[in-house]
């Protein structure tokens, strides 16, 4: 997270007005080798100017490269130092990394409170996926007050600004009404954009809500299609229920090849056993009766 959070913030220092912008561009340009031989060490050297006269991005940027040891003795210690620095000033991305640090017990004692106070200003500030992990701790109760309530709030927060880990999450809450009144229709509003976004759990769940009917009109195409687009990413329930499908003629036109595709000969042929005895007991019953 920390290396990815570093080129983020690192491509957006050229377009920003710092305290001190020639000690801040230079970091920049000995980094990338840009007009000058690449150096870690001489990047390190302007970075930390830059940082010590309080410039967030390069507190932020100096703690990633001690976190990683690229131009400087590796030490959690001081990536916590200058991320605290950063984060303090209000930085977003330097709050998230903190939260983690806190999270993980990593160059510092670990403490679910601390992690939580540093996700949720980082969470307050929009970053996605602080609130996610804000709603999961509420969730939880982990460092903070159990409340599904706040759970729905930060998961929906997260959730409309795209992050397809907490559609699915907040589809949870509806499905079982924790925290939020149970709707089967909101529920599937929120699988399908979570679906749409490939998560193979949110394609699986809206596929069995085709088939039921359950929030969304009765659909056997619509169920086969997310189905099969869970089972193809390996989703094992998906991949069940698609080969149960295929082997009954449920849904689709009945076809062994595909159901043995999907669960494979070891399930496929117990099955077809299961099956026939089923039929021939129900055949026996039919002719006793008449």
């Amino acid at each position: 997270m920390l290396v990815l959070s570093l080129k983020l913030e690192y491509i957006m220092l050229k377009g920003k007005v710092f305290i001190n912008p020639i000690k801040t561009l230079l970091s920049v340009k000995y980094d990338e080798g840009e007009g000058v031989p690449q150096s870690d060490e001489e990047a390190m050297k302007w970075f930390k100017k830059a940082a010590e006269q309080g410039v967030a991005q390069a507190q932020l940027i100096l703690a990633v490269k001690y976190d990683e040891g690229e131009g400087v003795p590796q030490s959690y210690e001081e990536a916590v130092k200058w991320l605290t620095k950063a984060a303090e000033q209000g930085d977003a991305q330097a709050q998230f990394n903190l939260a983690e640090k806190y999270d993980e017990g990593e160059g510092v004692p670990q403490s679910d409170e601390d992690a939580v106070k540093w996700f949720k200003k980082a969470a307050e500030q929009g970053d996605a996926q602080a609130q996610l992990i804000l709603a999961v701790k509420y969730n939880e109760g982990e460092g903070i007050p159990q409340s599904y309530e706040e759970a729905v709030n930060w998961f929906r927060k997260a959730a409309e600004q795209g992050d397809a880990q907490a559609e699915f999450n907040l589809a949870m809450t509806y499905a079982k009404g924790q925290g939020i009144p149970q709707s089967d229709e909101e529920a599937a509003k929120w699988f399908r954009k979570s679906a749409e976004q490939g998560v193979p759990q949110a394609q699986f769940i809206l596929g069995t809500m085709y088939t039921d009917g359950q929030g969304v009109p009765q659909s056997n195409e619509e169920a086969v299609k997310w189905l099969t687009k869970a089972a193809e990413q390996g989703n094992a329930d998906a991949q069940f229920n698609l080969g149960i499908m295929y082997a009954n003629g449920n849904c689709v036109p009945q076809s062994d090849e595909k159901a043995v595709k999907w669960v494979g000969e070891v399930f496929l042929n117990p099955m077809k056993k299961l099956q026939n005895g089923t039929q021939n007991q129900q055949n026996k019953e039919m002719q006793t009766r008449y």
